[in-house]
């Protein structure tokens, strides 16, 4: 199983990223997806979900507006749009994968308590 992160970088404020999440060794659609990340001495904060058997998605109250989660079943590729990017969204960005989609319609507080697979970050610097 391998889930990887990718398409982070410096980017000055106002601006946008893509980020993606290539998964391999499991079926997509049977597994949720989020989006993580850990800024510097902060605690690991849930994004955003998805259930690419049908494309459900769901955000951390204080994640929407600006993050979009999204997926691509034929790629086995799920990807993160980050609009009007903050220097406050600097941290590395994670995806992970639990089996199922019903941990999704949790508080992402309680996200990542029991993931089954992760995948090694990418970092997003916010800087001018």
């Amino acid at each position: 199983v391998q889930l990887q992160a990718s398409g982070g970088g410096l980017v000055q404020p106002g601006g946008s990223l893509r980020l993606s999440c290539a998964t391999a060794g499991f079926t997509l659609a049977q597994y949720g997806i989020g989006w993580f990340r850990q800024a510097p001495g902060q605690a690991r904060e849930g994004i955003a979900c998805i259930d690419t058997s049908d494309g459900s998605t769901y955000y951390a109250d204080s994640m929407k507006g600006r993050f979009t989660i999204s997926g691509d079943n034929r790629k086995n590729t799920v990807y993160l749009q980050i609009d009007t990017l903050k220097p406050e969204d600097t941290a590395v960005y994670y995806c992970a994968a639990r089996y199922g989609s019903a941990w999704c319609l949790l508080p992402a507080a309680q996200w990542d308590d029991d993931m089954d697979y992760w995948g090694k970050g990418t970092q997003v610097t916010v800087s001018s």
